[in-house]
């Protein structure tokens, strides 16, 4: 293929992901995927390797890509059927993002895979939203092996009643049903429009314009892995606890640049905690695969071939890549981040003029619910907060945004009061808590909430005692802060709120970049 067919054939490729994410979007009940966009589209190719994505959430697509492999080798396929699966330790992420998997044929062979991940707000935890204070897996809602949810293009009604319940007035039911149902419709239109490229192109001429597109994105991560200087690169960062008593969780990462090659080494983090700030294996190369994506040229293809110079290497039960069942609810979510962090804080060694200062380092995960009761029917709701960028060389960072492992909105605030008890009593920008700096880091932000009826919360937050770390003598960003009427709260905590109790979140601002003694100077105009 010459340059323009194999563009053509990339930007095909990435559209029906795109159109799968559309249609995901329009069809879902619930305001985590309709409103918030915590989902994520790809196409695979016949054994699991990752051939298109969809520019959704970070975490999601690396850990699909990492594992998807192992997956769908074990299972025997016939046209028509879809698996479910969220079990973290065969390549899911955490409980409540849920995978669906359908294959794609061509005149009775197996080209390839469509597959979607969505984040539900109830997967069976005891708490409401899913996401509790826990110890062990099990803790954290229903646990599903590789399952069929699809046979023969009939729903399985048994196991969709056992992820949705049977009570078809709750709104948890609707709501689940609504979102399964947009899942598999995503799922069969990426698999109708696969198909149909196929038939166009020829099955023979489309596998070797996959090779091609592989081939093409190692050319391009080996020589954006070149411009690192070669050399061994250290650095530590930390979590602040697990939520169960343990603080101060380092995650250690050394970095092995040579010859356009890179091993990413995690052996010298800590053992795996108590709590849920665990990760899976297929997490922690996320971690790595998005931080090093960034340095690649936007063009470069969302596909196996990227990845191929990048060696992952961790300690099994160690923090990034624990054994089960080990509880992972907030690996996912907040230690996946850090890693990152670290990743970065290696590189800005090799790179200090690229990389940008550390971001807010947490996404700030509020779920809260009730049961059912005489005045109200069982509600769940999760949902996640910005903060401040890191700053870089180039400009200061954006205030009140997500960044790195995740691209989901906020909720609307009409939605939000619309579907829940609550009211959003502050909504702003947390002036002055990004760090200074030539190029200041961006401010997190103020987020209120009354509560109208007694429900139970839980937060899981990170960046409460480390600060978000500056470079090139730029400050740190403020740490954030967790109140319930005005008194502190832990950074991880589950407690009951009654009527008219208010919870309160200041995130953290990202890191300053460059001594402010040179604002306004030579590096300010740059």
């Amino acid at each position: 293929m010459n340059a323009i067919e194999l563009s053509v054939f990339a930007s095909r490729m990435a559209a029906v992901c795109d159109e799968m994410g559309a249609v995901l979007k329009c069809s879902a009940f619930s305001p985590n995927i309709k409103d918030r966009l915590d989902f994520s589209c790809a196409l695979f190719d016949a054994d699991g390797q990752l051939a298109a994505q969809a520019a959704h959430i970070p975490v999601h697509l690396g850990s699909m890509a990492y594992a998807m492999a192992d997956i769908v080798s074990g299972i025997e396929w016939r046209e028509g059927d879809m698996l479910v699966v969220n079990d973290p330790y065969l390549g899911g992420t955490h409980l409540p993002d849920v995978t669906v998997i359908a294959p794609v044929w061509h005149a009775g062979h197996l080209i390839g895979f469509a597959a979607n991940r969505a984040h539900h707000a109830n997967i069976g935890a005891t708490s409401p939203g899913s996401m509790p204070i826990s110890r062990r897996l099990e803790e954290e809602g229903e646990v599903i092996a590789p399952t069929h949810i699809v046979r023969a293009g009939k729903v399985v009604e048994p196991v969709l009643a056992r992820l949705c319940g049977t009570d078809t007035q709750s709104t948890h039911t609707i709501q689940a049903r609504g979102d399964f149902a947009a899942q598999i419709s995503a799922c069969r239109l990426g698999c109708e429009r696969l198909a149909d490229q196929v038939a166009a192109m020829g099955l023979e001429e489309y596998r070797a314009a996959l090779a091609e597109l592989n081939d093409y994105a190692e050319r391009l991560a080996r020589e954006a892995l070149r411009v690192i200087p070669a050399g061994c690169y250290k650095f530590c960062d930390y979590m602040d606890d697990d939520g169960l008593g343990h603080q101060d969780i380092a995650i250690n990462v050394v970095l092995t640049v040579a010859n356009g090659q890179l091993e990413a080494d995690f052996n010298g983090t800590s053992e795996q905690v108590a709590g849920n700030i665990n990760c899976p294996l297929a997490v922690a190369a996320a971690a790595v695969f998005y931080a090093l994506r960034c340095l690649m040229p936007e063009q470069t293809p969302a596909c196996a071939g990227t990845f191929r110079p990048i060696r992952l290497k961790a300690r099994q039960g160690s923090l990034v890549n624990a054994r089960r069942p080990a509880a992972v609810a907030a690996g996912n979510v907040e230690t996946s981040t850090r890693m990152v962090d670290a990743v970065l804080g290696a590189l800005a060694q090799a790179l200090p003029e690229t990389i940008p200062a550390a971001s807010s380092g947490s996404m700030n995960n509020v779920a809260m619910g009730a049961e059912a009761s005489a005045h109200q029917p069982r509600w769940d709701y999760y949902e996640t907060n910005g903060g401040g960028m890191g700053a870089g060389k180039s400009g200061g960072g954006w205030s009140a945004v997500q960044t790195h492992m995740t691209n989901t909105l906020n909720t609307p605030i009409e939605s939000l009061e619309t579907h829940y008890p609550l009211r959003i009593r502050r909504y702003q920008i947390r002036r002055g808590s990004g760090g200074a700096g030539a190029r200041p880091g961006g401010d997190g932000l103020l987020r209120e909430y009354e509560f109208l009826a007694p429900a139970q919360v839980t937060l899981l937050t990170e960046r409460r005692v480390h600060q978000p770390w500056g470079l090139a003598g730029g400050e740190p960003g403020a740490a954030g802060e967790n109140c319930l009427n005005g008194k502190p709260l832990p950074a991880k905590v589950a407690l009951k709120v009654s009527r008219g109790d208010c919870l309160s979140l200041a995130t953290a601002g990202g890191g300053g970049w460059g001594d402010l003694a040179l604002r306004g100077g030579e590096v300010s105009q740059d």
